[in-house]
């Protein structure tokens, strides 16, 4: 049984993406974070919008940017799949369709005001249907925004505030096709060795 007071942990990597241990994800955003694993998610909703949300100001990483629907980590021993469904129930109160990877290979590093992300993360897009309830300590605001729209703000730099792994990705997303629906399915052979551990 699952302890709810039990520290939330990170999966670490190494520059291959094999898992080398765990840390504590509260403790392991600094100015030296090290590599570990995370995913990203586009949820699309019956209007083919895509749901972008600006993270709380309270966050310790990248407080108040936009970014795509949502992000976060799988646990130790956790299926990507699984860690998508659960984020999007935890920072949305959603619960999100079937997960399908678009770019399994995506990584970077950010940095804001000292704090270092550094993440090999997975893409994947969703369906989602209903209005979402945000947790307000996670997400400060939700927006429908049209694929095309949201492309032009990025390629134009129009959208200030936009998180820089979101700009990365959208560039990465629009060579896939002109809208979600049009992305082909990632590989999954092509994500780190740790996602196939955690699966």
């Amino acid at each position: 049984m699952e302890n709810p007071d039990a520290p939330e942990l990170v999966v670490l990597l190494d520059p291959d993406g094999t898992a080398i241990g765990t840390a504590s994800k509260a403790e392991v955003h600094h100015a030296d974070t090290p590599l570990h694993l995370a995913f990203s998610c586009y949820l699309v909703d019956d209007a083919d919008r895509l749901l972008m949300t600006r993270r709380a100001t309270t966050k310790r990483t990248f407080p108040g940017v936009w970014t795509n629907s949502f992000c976060g980590h799988p646990a130790p021993g956790e299926a990507l799949d699984d860690a998508v469904r659960r984020r999007g129930r935890q920072e949305l109160g959603i619960d999100v369709g079937p997960p399908r990877l678009v770019l399994p290979r995506f990584s970077y590093r950010a940095e804001q005001d000292g704090i270092i992300e550094r993440e090999m993360c997975p893409v994947f897009t969703a369906r989602v249907s209903g209005e979402p309830a945000p947790d307000p300590a996670e997400v400060e605001d939700v927006r429908p925004v049209a694929w095309s729209e949201l492309v032009t703000a990025v390629r134009a730099a129009s959208w200030p505030g936009l998180s820089p792994w979101c700009v990365e990705q959208v560039a990465e997303l629009a060579a896939l096709g002109a809208s979600p629906g049009d992305w082909p399915a990632g590989d999954p052979a092509a994500l780190p060795p740790a996602a196939h551990l955690a699966a």
